[in-house]
This record gives structure tokens, C-alpha cells and sequence, in this order.
């Protein structure tokens, strides 16, 4: 071979190296470095990089050489499911339990209708909440901070914490029924220990464990599931008196508060607020998020899946106690009512049901101390500690627990007190998710936005017969 003849020999095989150099290609978009001089359409892999002439004859590289092969797994629709599940632990706290059984014990099934009406409305609100945050990356809370003036701000704040203390007023409230009537522990320190277990779920709560924490949520929702559904198993309903809850009508002044008060234990303020939050916090700060229109398929499955079991789970209760305690005499408190189920139905399913209250209040309670966090967070700019927020709403659940001679019945008021603050969660909510400058393509159509409009009026309206009645005296 001639001098010249190798020589060209030797450039040709050192451009087709270039051409397959790793540095240029696979390591390039993986987190290997790349030299100086490669364009950002040669780092992201969107323009072909530029090849050397080649002779015709000289083989040219696949395609698996040259670009990975993407992975899918991180993007299935098991990694997106969890933000709703820990938001529908709202829906299935103690609150639930004071307001459906005491409609059930007192009216039957009359109002089997609210409950089920109450539920479909909120599927479509835990949604909405969802999709404003999966698309803005934001949560309700800090895009009000956001465009708030500072008094409106703090008047907002005032306003959600006085909402997030009558939650966490019912969460303890109920857990330190449910270790009474297990362990005879006395109420006040009962609130004591559900303080404290569940600050310490708390501090799995955010970042790489906040997977655990969710975990942790849904296993107690199902231990709630299964507490408060065993009844109807040993007791079944007649399936047409529980169809004939579902023709909406009311019996008497009384009745409407109830129905207020069921709506208030369902439709829950702070899950809305939360919501938008829990769809970003479930994925680690440097961890691959699906796009936005994969999250919002798997966030529409995720809340029909999770407010369907929370939905049943408060129908059970209600028709358990239209079923089996309707008529009897003191099961207006949970205490009473547990004894009446113990008679009824058997001291293992009263014992099940307690424990499914007490899974109940641990899970809900610090739910609702992370919602209160993040409106703090959202509307004040302050990153307070968990345990302040947790000690903000603990101390005051503690006096009533202290002072109160009937605690189920502030549950219920505490209920009513949760109706009021829903329309100030829902009416931002329905004017940013039609918002074009914040949501681009994925705002709200006409028809959607018309049908959240109606729910809205509907629920401020019960809340305004709600608020006649009783400065009327008429409850």
C-alpha cells in the first residue's frame, strides 16, 4: 500500500470514529459531559449532530447506536396514583363519622341524597384542585399568596386557620373517643397521644420519604374501610329503603342543618387547598415527572378511585346507622353509638368499629396539620416547622376535651363551622382554572366551567339557610 494510500485509509477510519464518538451521543444525554463547542440542540438530542463526509461505500450507524431507548416505567399509571388517596382521608375523618351517623340514627335514610350528591361534587372539586396544581406547578394557596394584597392575604389566612382548627378539632376529638372506648384512656390525654403520633407521621411527610408517608395514609384509609363497613355485613340494609334516600327533601329546620353538616364532613376545605399540593410534592425535587397531559389522565383515575372509596365508606355509615340504630336513644354521640352497635350487632364489630375511628383520627389529623402548613406557606411566605403548625391546632382541641360535657356534638357543630369556609376555597379555584395566563391550553372549557359554577351556588346557598337558622334559633 502506498504512502498516500494509508494515509487517507487512516482519516477515513478516524471520521467514522467521530461520528460514533460516545461523548457525542448516549453519554452526552445521560449525564456523561460534553465537550466545549456542542450546541443545546446536540445536549438534548433534537438535531442530528453534524457528520464528516464519508465515502459512499462506508457503513452508516443504527439507530439504537445513537439514541437510548426511553424508560416508561417511571411514567406508569402506579407512580401517579397517591396524592388523592391521602387527600380522601379528609373525607373519611371522625367528622364523617359524628355527622352520618347522627343523621342516620335520626332521619333514616332521608338524607342518603346529600351524601351521594355531596360526593360526585367532590370528585369534580378534588380534580380541578389537582389539574391547577399538575399544570401550574403551584398550589391554590400560593398563586392567592400570589396575587392577594398583604391585607387580603392575612384576612385569607384567618379565615383557613380558623377552618383548619375546626378540622383538627374533630380529628383529635375522635381519636380520643376511640382509645376511651378501647383502652379507657381518659379524653384529654387520648388528644394527648394522638398529638403525638401523629407529629411523628409528620416526619415522613415531604421529599424522598413523603412515598412512605403515603403509604402509611392509604393503609390506615383501608383499616378505616374496613372498621366501618363490617356492620353492614352482619346487619345488611333493605337495598329499596336506601334507593328511597336518594329523592332530595328535607324534614324540618333540623334536617337542613344536618344536611349542611354532612356537606361540610364531605366537601372539606383544607383537602381543596391541599390538593394542588400533593400532586407536586409526590415526586422527589429531582425526580422525572411524567408530562402534564400523562398526570392529568392518572390524576382523573386517581381521585374517581380515592373519593369512591371515601364515598362508600360515608354512605356505609350513614345506612349502618339508619339500619341498625335508628330510633335509639343516645346514639347522637359516637361513644353512644358504639354501644349501640356493640348491642345490635355484637362486641367484635363495636371493637372494629373503634378501631377504624382510631385509624381515622391519626391519618385525618395529620392530613390536615400538612394543609395547614401549606396555607401558611402559600399565603404568608412562612415556612413554619411542623410541629408549630401541629401545636396551632392541637391546643385548642385539647380544652374542648378538657371543658366539653358532650364532644360528639362539637364535632358536628364543628362540621357545620368546616361548610362555611368551602365557597372561599372554591371560588378561586373556579376563576384560576378558567384562567388562560395560568393555564394555557388546559383551562376550564364553558361547559365545565358552568357546571362548577352550579355547584358552587348550590353549596353557598345551603350555606346561607344554614346561617338563617341558626341565628334564628330555628336548629
Amino acid at each position: 500500500m502506498s504512502e498516500s494510500e494509508h494515509r487517507r485509509k487512516n482519516t477515513d477510519t478516524a471520521a467514522h470514529k467521530a461520528q460514533l464518538d460516545p461523548n457525542q451521543s448516549v453519554r452526552g444525554r445521560v449525564g456523561g459531559k460534553l465537550p466545549a463547542g456542542v450546541s443545546a440542540a446536540q445536549r438534548t438530542g433534537r438535531a442530528p449532530h453534524p457528520q464528516p463526509a464519508q465515502p459512499a461505500s462506508q457503513p452508516q450507524p443504527t439507530q439504537s447506536h445513537t439514541q437510548p431507548q426511553p424508560h416508561h416505567h417511571g411514567h406508569a399509571l402506579a407512580s401517579i396514583l397517591g396524592p388523592a388517596f391521602v387527600a380522601a382521608v379528609a373525607y373519611v375523618d371522625p367528622g364523617n363519622v359524628a355527622a352520618n351517623i347522627t343523621s342516620g340514627a335520626r332521619y333514616g335514610y332521608l338524607l342518603v341524597w346529600v351524601l351521594v350528591l355531596a360526593n360526585l361534587m367532590s370528585v369534580l372539586i378534588q380534580y380541578q384542585s389537582a389539574k391547577l396544581g399538575i399544570v401550574t406547578g403551584k398550589s391554590l394557596p400560593q398563586i392567592l399568596g400570589e396575587r392577594m394584597s398583604d391585607a387580603g392575604r392575612y384576612m385569607f389566612f384567618m379565615q383557613a386557620e380558623v377552618i383548619a382548627i375546626a378540622t383538627d378539632l374533630a380529628e383529635v376529638i375522635g381519636g380520643a373517643i376511640a382509645l376511651r372506648l378501647l383502652f379507657g384512656l381518659p379524653l384529654f390525654w387520648g388528644g394527648c397521644v394522638i398529638g403525638v403520633v401523629s407529629t411523628v407521621l409528620l416526619w415522613f411527610q415531604g421529599g424522598r420519604t413523603h412515598r412512605v408517608f403515603e403509604k402509611i395514609v392509604i393503609a390506615m384509609l383501608l383499616v378505616i374501610t374496613f372498621g366501618f363497613i363490617t356492620g353492614l355485613f352482619v346487619d345488611p340494609p333493605n337495598g329499596g329503603d336506601v334507593l328511597s334516600g336518594l329523592i332530595p327533601r328535607f324534614r324540618g329546620a333540623d334536617s337542613v342543618l344536618m344536611a349542611s353538616s354532612i356537606l361540610g364532613a364531605t366537601v372539606m376545605p383544607h383537602a381543596i387547598y391541599l390538593h394542588s399540593t400533593l400532586v407536586n410534592d409526590h415526586y422527589a425535587p429531582d425526580e422525572e415527572k411524567p408530562d402534564t397531559r400523562q398526570l392529568l389522565r392518572g390524576s382523573r383515575i386517581d381521585v374517581v378511585w380515592a373519593l369512591a372509596l371515601a364515598g362508600t365508606v360515608n354512605l356505609a355509615l350513614l345506612v349502618l346507622a339508619a339500619n341498625s340504630l335508628y330510633g335509639m336513644k343516645g346514639t347522637d354521640t359516637i361513644e353512644g353509638a358504639q354501644h349501640a352497635i356493640e348491642m345490635a350487632l355484637g362486641p367484635a364489630v363495636g371493637t372494629i368499629f373503634s378501631i377504624g375511628l382510631l385509624a381515622s383520627s391519626l391519618s385525618s389529623t395529620s392530613v390536615g396539620t400538612y394543609a395547614g402548613s401549606e396555607i401558611m406557606r402559600g399565603l404568608l411566605h412562612i415556612h413554619a416547622p411542623m410541629w408549630a403548625c401541629r401545636i396551632v391546632t392541637l391546643v385548642p382541641a385539647l380544652v374542648v376535651l378538657w371543658f366539653s360535657a358532650n364532644p360528639t356534638y362539637t364535632l358536628v357543630i364543628g362540621q357545620v363551622v368546616l361548610s362555611i369556609g368551602i365557597p372561599f376555597a372554591i371560588i378561586p379555584l373556579i376563576r384560576y382554572t378558567r384562567d388562560r395566563g395560568l393555564m394555557g391550553e388546559y383551562r376550564d372549557g364553558l361547559f365545565k366551567h358552568v357546571v362548577f359554577l352550579l355547584v358552587a351556588v348550590l353549596i353557598i346557598a345551603l350555606n346561607v339557610v344554614l346561617v338563617y337558622l341558626t341565628m334564628t334559633g330555628q336548629n
